[in-house]
């Protein structure tokens, strides 16, 4: 898709996924729209509107979308597995304001097309075996995701809604991701996912170096620039309504992730330590990325050596921030 000339709305430009996009999007020579809440951003725009607002708010909403071709819902109230298993509702109300009233708004503008970020963690349980697509609403989340995977399916059926079930249809694309990394990561151990903190671990040279469980959880990773590469691969197609996997199909055991962060790093000799009494979320989440292979073309390049390498590089230069 062609977005030189767009005016596109990236709702959340301070956060992970959002900066990375927006980054992208400012190299294909579309005009951005940036909201920002309570943090700034992470990387310099040049002409791009930055907007401080309050996306719980209608109003904030109707701002934010005023004047848009396309919308990208980056914002969230994210955390790791300690608050989330300690608050498990913590995600619920903010989310659900965020997505129910941007997509509201973006409607009533006439907005060209949305994409909304969903989660595999909204996925039932499949065991060893990777999640299709079809399979999101045949069960529960696992528990531990239980309010914040039917969060994600709320606003799933939101977008479906919009693009198939009202008279002037809205198209929407739903992606849900596996475990992204990568650069403009949270590395805050409060609040950050295993790759980060293992990162941040491994870069200061932490002894002993805590991992959290046993080590053997299995997660696909996929880096971050591979994974806006399928983002964009699913929204430039023409279709009312799409619901994807972009996943690298692969699955790491945590231990693995460590020892190839060591070995790229070349941290010879760390003192690692597993913590059985540090929560973890569920053994094994693996998601089948056959449709997106198939219908968009799209397969992850990044190998998970070169991905954390460049993780590591990043992070080193920019940690002071």
């Amino acid at each position: 898709m062609d977005f030189r000339g767009k005016k596109i709305l990236v709702a959340g430009g301070a956060g992970f996924i959002g900066t990375n996009l927006a980054l992208r999007l400012a190299a294909a020579g579309a005009h951005l729209r940036l909201t920002i809440h309570d943090k700034p951003l992470q990387s310099a725009f040049p002409g791009a509107e930055v907007l401080k607002l309050d996306l719980r708010r209608p109003e904030d909403c109707a701002r934010a979308v005023a004047g848009v071709d396309f919308v990208f819902i980056c914002s969230a109230h994210t955390s790791g597995a300690a608050v989330i298993r300690a608050t498990p509702l913590v995600h619920i109300t903010p989310n659900v304001l965020i997505n129910t009233l941007l997509l509201d708004a973006a409607y009533q503008a006439h907005v060209g097309k949305v994409c909304f970020i969903s989660s595999g963690a909204a996925y039932p349980p499949t065991g060893a075996r990777p999640v299709g697509e079809a399979e999101m609403f045949d069960g529960d989340p696992v528990d531990v995701y239980f309010p914040a995977g039917w969060m994600k399916r709320y606003a799933e059926v939101l977008c479906r809604t919009y693009s198939e079930k009202i008279a002037q249809p809205m198209p929407t694309i739903v992606v849900r991701p596996s475990n992204v990394y990568g650069p403009h990561d949270k590395f805050d151990f409060a609040v950050s996912h295993v790759t980060a903190a293992l990162t941040r671990r491994v870069v200061e040279r932490q002894a002993p170096l805590e991992v959290w469980g046993t080590g053997e959880d299995v997660r696909d990773l996929i880096y971050i620039d591979d994974f806006i590469d399928g983002m964009l691969a699913a929204f430039a197609t023409d279709l009312p309504y799409l619901a994807v996997n972009i996943c690298a199909g692969t699955g790491h055991t945590v231990r693995q992730i460590l020892q190839t962060l060591l070995e790229v790093d070349g941290y010879r000799d760390a003192d690692v330590r597993f913590d059985l009494s540090r929560p973890s979320t569920i053994p094994v989440r693996l998601m089948d990325n056959g449709f997106a292979r198939e219908k968009l073309g799209f397969t992850a390049h990044t190998s998970l050596a070169e991905g954390l390498k460049r993780t590591l590089a990043w992070y080193r230069a920019n940690k002071a921030a």
